[in-house]
């Protein structure tokens, strides 16, 4: 019975030297927790807001957001045109009803524009040909779309890139989509055709839907203008 009566007495005598080890212990930790300053989180940074385009048609209006993340190459291909007025006093050359509406370098006049070199193909970046999306045309060569492009009138999933593809050689780039203006897009598809300009004579519109004006809606997202190749030196005087 002494042995149990003791441990509660030997228990009350430690506690204030126990208690008093922990509060020196404890204050310089809470010293240090006091001068330390608060950690704040790293700033997020901002998605870069997609660039739009709008088409001012003989139509109507027609708004478009591209894709920059998916197809950098194809957006910037795109709105170099734009920027050098390319679009403007364009028309557009092929309607197909219930498949595509394309435009892009035959003038009021229907003759051809200049263009760029072709850039790379980017149908593999995961884009499907649906209903409302743009898209850069081309010929039988991947790597040859120009200024050329379609919006697609339905789902066009045979235009994408085939499976098993692993080079990159097949299929349509998707990079953008209609954002408003889709109504002016399927008022175009009424037209009656057969107006025997562009490269698509057939497919004309009888009555031609100009493009009048393409600008950038947010120039800030612009790209940055592309060198210019310098002037070869005039030849020596004899």
């Amino acid at each position: 019975m002494i042995g149990l009566l003791a441990w509660p007495s030997a228990r009350n005598a430690l506690l204030p030297a126990l208690v008093g080890a922990a509060l020196l212990l404890s204050a310089p930790v809470a010293a240090q927790e006091l001068a330390a300053p608060a950690q704040e989180p790293p700033p997020v940074a901002a998605r870069e807001p997609p660039p739009r385009v709008s088409l001012q048609t003989s139509m109507g209006p027609i708004v478009l957001e591209l894709d920059r993340q998916r197809a950098p190459l194809t957006v910037a291909n795109f709105l170099r045109y734009v920027m050098e007025g390319h679009f403007n006093n364009t028309v557009i050359y092929r309607v197909v009803a219930r498949f595509v509406i394309q435009g892009g370098s035959v003038g009021l006049d229907g003759n051809g524009r200049a263009v760029h070199e072709p850039i790379p193909l980017e149908a593999n970046n995961g884009l499907s040909n649906r209903r409302g999306t743009i898209t850069m045309a081309r010929s039988n060569e991947p790597a040859s779309a120009t200024a050329e492009f379609f919006i697609n009138l339905v789902d066009n999933t045979g235009l994408d890139q085939m499976m098993g593809d692993t080079n990159n050689q097949t299929g349509y780039a998707v990079f953008g989509r209609v954002a408003s203006g889709m109504e002016t897009v399927d008022l175009i598809t009424t037209l009656p055709l057969g107006g025997g300009y562009g490269p698509f004579p057939a497919n004309a519109p009888l009555i031609p839907v100009i493009i009048r004006t393409a600008t950038i809606l947010d120039p800030a997202s612009a790209p940055a203008p592309a060198p210019e190749t310098p002037a070869p030196p005039p030849p020596a005087q004899p």
